[in-house]
C-alpha cells in the first residue's frame, strides 16, 4: 500500500476535524490527476516533489504538468498511467484536515476500491463527460451505498474537452440520478470539473457561468458528518486490559479501546458482555487528563467502580440498549481471495476487538453491481465479486447491522492457514 504524507504539525491537527474521502471512477477518469490538482493548488506538496514531475512529465511527453504522478507511486503505475494500488495523501486547509483514499478504477481491482473506501465519509466519484454513466459509475455507486458513505460528490471531469457544455452536464446528472434513485446515499452533490485545467476544484471557474455552485473544495471543507457515527447506541469493545505494574499506578485497572458507539460518562450504569454483568463507569481517561464524556471515535481508557473479569473482545454497553449476540450472521462479503469461496469453508473472523472461528454455512446469492439484480443460478464466489452469506462463529459475536454502526457491523475474513484477509463483510440484521 502505498502512503504519501505532508508535513502537518500535530498542533493543527488538533484543531480542526478529519474528513476522509475517497476517490472512485473508471480508468482515465482523472482520479489521479483530481487529486493532485486539489495538493498543487492548496500549496500542499513540497518544491522538490513539484519539480519532480515537472521532469518526469516531461521525459513522458505530456503537454501539460501531469499531477496524476504524486499519488501513482508505483512504477507500473507511472509506466500504465493507471492506478493500481490504493494511494493515501493528507492535507490540510485552515478549515478542516483530509485523508484521501486514491482508489482504483479497473473491474479487477474492486477489491482495493472496498478496503479504500470502508473508513471515508464522502466518496468523490469522477465521471468522463465525454462518456457520461458507464458501468464503472454504477459499480462503484453501488460500492459507496453498500459501504455506507452517505455522502457522494459526483464530479463531471474533463469539461475542458465538451467545451464546457452545459446540457452535456445536465444529461449526465439526470442519468445518475435515475439510477442513484435505487441506492442509499443521502447526499449527492454534482460538480462539473476539469482537474487537468483546475475548474470548480479549488476556485469557482469562469468558464461555466452557468454553475451556481459551490467549488470541490469548498464542498469538502463544509459538508457535515457529524451524523454519520452513531451517537445513540452506546458500544465500547475492549482493546486491552491496562495494568501499569508501577507503585504510583499499583492499583489501577483500566480498559482502553476505540468508542463504537453512544456516549460515555463518569456515572454512567453499563453492562460487561459476554458476562452480563452491571456496574458504573468510574473515571475516563485519555492522554491529555480525564475526561466528562466520551464518543465516537474518541479512543479512550475507562476505569469501573466494581472488579468484574473484563478481557480484551469484552464490549462494555448500556444495560437498556445491547447489541444483537449471535453465532449466526447475515453477510454481505467483499471477496478479496483469489481462492474461491465455498459453502463449508473454514475461516478465521475478526470483529471489533474480538476473534473466533467461523463456518461458511450458505451461499444466498451474488450481487451483479452493475444492475443490482441478484445472481441465485450461479452461486461461484470468487475475486472482487460481492454475496450474501450465511456464516456461523464459534462464540457469539455483539454485532449491530452495518447500516446502524459502521465499527460494530463489519467483519474480515482471515484464511487461517496463509493469515490472509480473504473477505470484507457487512453484517445485515434480519
Amino acid at each position: 500500500m502505498t502512503d504519501n504524507s505532508t508535513a502537518i504539525s500535530d498542533d493543527d491537527l488538533d484543531e480542526m476535524d478529519l474528513l476522509r474521502f475517497t476517490t472512485a471512477g473508471s480508468v482515465d477518469d482523472g482520479k489521479s490527476t483530481l487529486i493532485g490538482r486539489l495538493l498543487f493548488d492548496t500549496k500542499t506538496i513540497f518544491e522538490d516533489q513539484l519539480e519532480a514531475i515537472e521532469n518526469s512529465s516531461r521525459q513522458r511527453g505530456d503537454e501539460n504538468v501531469n499531477l496524476a504522478l504524486l499519488t501513482d507511486g508505483l512504477k507500473a503505475e507511472r509506466e500504465q498511467g493507471i492506478t493500481i494500488d490504493v494511494a493515501y495523501r493528507y492535507f490540510a486547509t485552515p478549515k478542516r484536515k483530509f485523508i484521501i483514499a486514491d482508489t482504483p478504477g479497473h473491474i479487477q481491482y474492486t477489491r482495493n476500491m472496498v478496503t479504500g473506501a470502508s473508513t471515508a465519509n464522502l466518496a468523490v466519484i469522477l465521471i468522463d463527460a465525454r462518456k457520461g454513466v458507464v458501468e464503472q459509475t454504477c459499480r462503484h455507486a453501488f460500492i459507496a451505498s453498500l459501504l455506507n458513505i452517505q455522502h457522494v460528490a459526483l464530479c463531471v471531469n474533463k469539461m475542458d474537452l465538451v467545451d464546457y457544455d452545459e446540457g452535456v452536464y445536465n444529461g449526465i446528472v439526470k442519468r445518475f440520478k435515475e439510477f442513484a434513485s435505487r441506492l442509499n446515499i443521502s447526499d449527492i452533490e454534482f460538480i462539473p470539473i476539469s482537474a487537468l485545467k483546475g475548474d470548480n476544484v479549488v476556485d469557482r471557474s469562469k468558464n461555466m457561468p452557468w454553475y451556481q455552485g459551490a467549488s470541490l473544495l469548498y464542498h469538502l471543507e463544509t459538508v457535515y458528518v457529524g451524523n454519520d457515527f452513531n451517537h445513540v447506541d452506546a458500544r465500547f469493545p475492549v482493546q486491552w486490559v491496562v495494568r501499569p505494574q508501577s507503585d504510583r499506578y499499583h492499583d489501577f485497572r483500566g480498559f482502553a479501546g476505540k468508542v463504537a458507539g453512544g456516549v460515555f460518562k463518569p456515572g454512567d450504569e453499563v453492562m460487561v458482555l459476554p458476562s452480563g454483568f452491571t456496574t458504573r463507569i468510574d473515571k475516563i481517561h485519555t492522554i491529555d487528563g480525564d475526561i466528562q464524556e466520551a464518543f465516537s471515535p474518541m479512543s479512550v481508557t475507562m476505569t469501573l467502580r466494581d472488579e468484574l473479569d473484563i478481557s480484551r473482545g469484552d464490549m462494555i454497553v448500556k444495560p437498556n440498549n445491547t447489541p444483537e449476540a449471535s453465532q449466526d450472521l447475515e453477510v454481505m462479503l467483499s471477496w478479496f481471495n483469489e481462492k474461491k469461496l465455498k459453502p463449508g469453508g473454514k475461516y478465521e473472523v475478526r470483529h471489533t476487538t474480538k476473534e473466533a472461528k467461523c463456518v461458511i454455512k450458505d451461499i444466498r446469492y451474488k450481487v451483479n453491481i452493475n444492475t443490482l439484480h441478484k445472481v441465485e443460478d450461479d452461486l461461484e464466489v470468487g475475486l472482487n465479486d460481492i454475496a450474501r452469506v450465511h456464516l456461523r462463529t464459534s462464540s457469539p459475536l455483539f454485532t449491530d447491522s452495518y447500516r446502524k454502526n459502521r465499527l460494530t457491523g463489519s467483519i474480515i475474513l482471515i484464511d487461517e492457514f496463509t493469515h490472509e484477509t480473504v473477505a470484507a463483510g457487512m453484517i445485515v440484521h434480519r
